[in-house]
């Protein structure tokens, strides 16, 4: 990867001083890279959507509020570099339809739960790759640990639509692990 969240020697001397914005903000690299990695697919485009999150962090620095969530703040740049970048690609987002109910998911059987201890990391790597980016963002999002109050502040939507989005995205993720078996 390209950056690397161990300190620096010299950060070592001015460990008396508090760390600023843009030190505890590449504290979150690793985490912003791995996400940004399986929404692009690529380690060129997920490197420079990283970048183009802090230069935009670092450009609006002065808008954070200091005690606000940082790691939801960049985590939100994130998103919305990866929207324009679309954008600019002309690459359609598929935005899921939060309307359509969603048939409760049968419990899965003994026998299914004991084919899934199987699959391969690449397997769900694939599967999550698969789900529209909305699904993937929300997923992702609760794999890195962010509750849903967060994630819904990241994706500027309600945390309902949070829920619904992620009850959804494991309902797809459902059935295409059980297809992979």
């Amino acid at each position: 990867m390209f950056l690397r969240r161990t300190p620096s020697p010299k950060l070592a001397l001015v460990q008396d001083r508090p760390a600023s914005l843009a030190e505890r903000a590449l504290g979150h690299v690793d985490e912003m890279y791995s996400l940004a990695r399986h929404l692009c697919g690529n380690t060129s485009d997920a490197e420079d959507l990283v970048q183009d999150t802090y230069a935009r962090a670092l450009a609006g620095a002065g808008r954070f509020q200091d005690g606000s969530n940082l790691r939801a703040w960049l985590f939100r740049i994130l998103r919305n570099c990866f929207i324009d970048q679309a954008r600019r690609r002309k690459i359609v987002l598929e935005i899921p339809d939060d309307t359509i109910d969603v048939t409760p998911h049968e419990p899965w059987d003994p026998a299914a739960l004991d084919q899934l201890r199987y699959l391969s990391a690449a397997e769900v790597t694939r599967a999550i790759a698969a789900l529209p980016p909305e699904f993937r963002f929300v997923v992702l999002l609760d794999v890195e640990g962010f509750s849903e109050a967060e994630t819904a502040d990241i994706l500027h939507c309600a945390t309902g639509t949070v829920k619904s989005r992620l009850s959804r995205a494991k309902a797809r993720l459902r059935v295409a692990l059980k297809e992979t078996r």
